[in-house]
């Protein structure tokens, strides 16, 4: 089975292997980067989704694997607080795209201040935590939950849902 990955970022790619190796023998992987098609900061739940899916129909036209895969991270507001969402899709041979959300969770007002300027999350965690790429490992979230959660570990998640989703149309429901 070919899987495609619509990204380099490593907590992304990492957690689409782990997931789809623990369900799936013979499993090769290619990562591409593809444009997400929104901002560079998503700052909506519907533009992070949009950019999951676009990455997802993106791979599926790059690579015709037999599941592409999208994720995307963003922001959006609620209440005056800014939390960071997290989107994925999978694109199936056939067109069909389905889309999952994960784990959302306030961002502190000194880095929200500076989203709503303009700015990205990834340079402004990396400014905040005075290290490189961050997103590509613990992300906000391993920071903001004191590592009881980091990003792989969050994107999981979403690819469970993504997979769960693959697998009952597959096979149906057991009812």
């Amino acid at each position: 089975m070919l899987v495609a990955i619509g990204t380099h970022n490593k907590a992304k790619t990492a957690a689409v292997e782990k997931i789809l190796r623990a369900y799936y023998e013979n499993v090769e992987f290619v990562h591409c980067d593809v444009t997400s098609g929104v901002s560079a900061q998503p700052s909506t739940q519907y533009e992070t989704r949009q950019g999951a899916i676009n990455r997802a129909n993106h791979t599926l036209t790059a690579t015709a694997a037999d599941l592409n895969f999208g994720l995307e991270g963003g922001v959006h507001e609620v209440d005056g607080q800014m939390y960071c969402c997290n989107w994925g899709a999978v694109a199936l041979k056939d067109g069909t795209v389905i889309s999952a959300a994960g784990a959302q969770f306030i961002l502190p007002e000194e880095i929200a201040v500076q989203l709503r300027a303009g700015k990205e999350l990834g340079p402004v965690m990396d400014a905040f935590t005075h290290k490189e790429n961050i997103r590509q490992h613990s992300g906000a979230i391993g920071i903001f939950t004191n590592g009881l959660i980091d990003r792989k570990e969050m994107f999981e998640h979403i690819v469970k849902l993504l997979l769960g989703q693959v697998l009952f149309l597959e096979n149906g429901s057991d009812k």
